[in-house]
């Protein structure tokens, strides 16, 4: 739902799935295997401009600030966009380096319910405060020069990512 919203209200020409090798802040046994983790997420695609892909494992960066200064220093044309639910944005202080995300790429913060109020006003959303871009100059956000954020509400789909998970398991994806 992010990823389709993400397309509509900033104009992208595509989003990529960034599939981590191993979330940091989580423990290995309680990640599926990434071969699983790929397939699954395929599974629930559904949109031909939404790529899935392992690129951090190619790269052989772990954290999303090295990720992020890797793709800019190997794409210098491409325009990125980095994509996080309003969940992350409360928590993303705990990230290593995390204001380097901040000015390596413009950011779009998605609201989730129960979470949008502790984003909108989180440490993160407080450090760079003077770079909100408002929602209206959305389409905006791929062209502008870091550190330049904005914050998208959109119709919630009430839907877990545990439940999306298990349809897919369902299906034989994962």
């Amino acid at each position: 739902m992010i990823s389709r919203q993400a397309l509509r209200h900033l104009d992208l020409d595509e989003v990529w799935w960034l599939v981590s090798p191993q979330n940091p802040l989580k423990k290995a046994v309680d990640m599926a295997p990434l071969a699983d983790r790929m397939a699954g997420a395929r599974a629930v695609l559904g949109n031909h401009r939404i790529r899935v892909t392992d690129i951090e494992t190619r790269l052989g960066t772990r954290y999303t600030a090295d990720t992020l200064a890797t793709l800019v220093d190997r794409f210098p044309t491409t325009r990125f966009v980095w994509l996080m639910g309003a969940d992350n944005m409360a928590q993303i202080p705990k990230w290593r380096r995390w204001k380097d995300i901040f000015n390596l790429t413009p950011v779009a913060i998605f609201g989730r319910p129960t979470y949008s109020l502790a984003a909108m006003s989180s440490k993160a959303a407080r450090c760079f405060a003077r770079s909100r871009v408002p929602a209206q100059r959305a389409r905006e956000l791929a062209d502008m020069w870091p550190p330049a954020w904005t914050f998208i509400h959109y119709r919630h789909d009430a839907t877990s990512a545990t439940a999306i998970r298990a349809a897919g398991s369902k299906q034989g994806a994962v």
